[in-house]
């Protein structure tokens, strides 16, 4: 009796066991439809041949994605490997860790080779129309490694590793993102233009080295997009940093772009139906306030150049085109309406070309100002702009 007890029991076990598993399973094909219902904002479709399911590993076999728009073109990525998937509440799905093969893309003369692709930490949502970044497809860090072009053989540019990371608050009401691109090379030897070498050769630009760094935050609740700086920094060149905040820019302001986006890009070559796209767009733009920017750029030798360059194109040398410039600036500011801050800008100017350390231009008004007042003032009153936006300029602080 007991022997028979025990054998139910075990065939009861195994049967749980089996049941269980297939009720747990993963649904491939569930999983690739809510990735493409994230990225449907992003005007593309990813398509896989065949899904295979390998306990918390989805291979998404033969993938394609398609750009979606008047370019419409596919990209062939091979098979792509999702670790480590688990389903979530409300359907949704975190992926440990996206795996993207190796791209090699030769066209004529052309080749590129990309390496060590991949996405960590990325959550998939259930439901694309929830409230806040739950209906978001959000990763923690996407990463590519060594990145080169080559043409007839030829590295042409290169790109060392590019990097970028977002990470949530803890009530998930934001959002902050950090980027960078390290070890950029671009070799502009190879223009055949002769117009266009000789410049390269004067400014000291055969090779170009630098690196591109990214970073910001994001509350959609309040529409408050804070990026915090832009910076291009590239060596013998010099520092191009930008920054601005605005805010207005919600969820709902996003997705109501994105949807404005698709209608333009569903018929594209219906010129009305493009236009009245536009102005819905633009209208939707008025939603959003202007609270503050910068342009900031940091000389490393390239001004000089470039004076002593524009003024051997003149017959004279660079100090004498900096003295032109100097001298016309005034007349241009004039015809430009600037008001009280065309002094200001002659000022700072002069001290750069004088001495080239560094420019910046700030602007930041005492409260936000909304984008239709900026537009109503640009095209009654433009000399009133600078002083609506607070704008102020300064070199070598």
């Amino acid at each position: 009796m007991t022997r028979y007890h025990s054998k139910k029991l075990l065939l009861a076990s195994a049967a749980f066991a089996i049941l269980s598993g297939q009720a747990f399973a993963l649904d491939g094909q569930d999983l690739l439809a809510k990735i493409n219902a994230a990225y449907a904002a992003g005007s593309g479709v990813l398509k896989a041949e065949s899904i295979e399911v390998n306990g918390n590993d989805v291979v998404l076999k033969g993938t394609t994605f398609t750009a979606t728009g008047p370019h419409r073109k596919s990209y062939m990525l091979g098979n792509l490997t999702l670790q480590d998937v688990t389903e979530e509440d409300g359907g949704a799905y975190h992926v440990d860790r996206i795996e993207f093969p190796e791209i090699n893309v030769t066209e004529e003369k052309n080749s590129l080779n990309v390496k060590d692709l991949y996405l960590a930490g990325v959550r998939v949502p259930g439901n694309t129309a929830s409230e806040g970044l739950s209906s978001m497809m959000v990763y923690e860090e996407a990463h590519s490694g060594p990145i080169t072009v080559t043409t007839d053989g030829k590295q042409v540019f290169a790109i060392k590793e590019a990097s970028g990371t977002v990470t949530l608050s803890e009530d998930e009401s934001s959002l902050s993102f950090e980027g960078s691109v390290s070890g950029i090379n671009a070799d502009l030897t190879s223009l055949e233009d002769a117009t266009s070498k000789d410049a390269i050769n004067a400014l000291g630009l055969q090779t170009v080295n630098g690196e591109v760094s990214v970073s910001g935050s994001w509350e959609p609740a309040s529409g408050t997009i804070d990026l915090e700086e832009y910076a291009f920094d590239f060596a013998d060149i010099g520092r191009l940093s930008l920054s601005f905040a605005l805010s207005g820019y919600t969820l709902d302001l996003v997705k109501q772009l994105q949807e404005t986006a698709r209608t333009m890009q569903a018929d594209p070559q219906n010129e009305q139906a493009q236009q009245a796209a536009g102005i819905a767009m633009f209208g939707l733009m008025q939603q959003m306030s202007f609270k503050s920017a910068q342009i900031s750029f940091e000389d490393a030798g390239i001004t000089k150049r470039g004076l002593d360059y524009a003024g051997k194109q003149q017959g004279s040398t660079g100090e004498q085109m900096a003295q032109m410039v100097k001298g016309l600036l005034p007349i241009l500011l004039a015809q430009a309406r600037l008001g009280a801050l065309q002094n200001e800008i002659s000022e700072a100017v002069n001290t750069f070309i004088d001495d080239p350390q560094n420019i910046t231009i700030t602007a930041e008004p005492e409260k936000d100002v909304p984008f239709p007042m900026i537009m109503g003032a640009a095209m009654g009153a433009p000399e009133s702009v600078p002083e609506l936006l607070g704008v102020s300029v300064s070199a070598n602080d």
